[in-house]
């Protein structure tokens, strides 16, 4: 091929972003970032991984291990009320309690 001392010639080459819009339905026209299939602006290189080395970490109370310590701790409140009630109704249907 003929190189005519156009810096760009390699950039207009380069493979493109395969992402679409929702607004319009078209493609992405930027180039793609070297062994992905999407450019720099939609998600090629990924980031950071969760946890507290990530740059937005504040506390972790939102972080995947204390949610599932809060289903367990909503199901085990919800298994508690249950029982409660099962005891209040049995209690319900044997009559006061006379004192001495």
């Amino acid at each position: 091929m003929k190189d005519d001392g156009n810096p760009m010639r390699a950039a207009n080459q380069a493979p493109r972003c395969t992402a679409h819009s929702k607004r319009t339905g078209e493609r992405c026209k930027a180039p793609a970032v070297n062994g992905w299939t999407v450019c720099r602006m939609h998600g090629a290189g990924g980031g950071h991984k969760a946890g507290p080395s990530h740059p937005s970490w504040k506390h972790g109370m939102r972080s995947r291990e204390w949610i599932e310590v809060r289903k367990y701790i909503n199901e085990l409140t919800r298994e508690a009320r249950e029982i409660e009630t099962r005891i209040e109704a049995e209690g319900a249907g044997v009559g006061t309690v006379r004192r001495a």
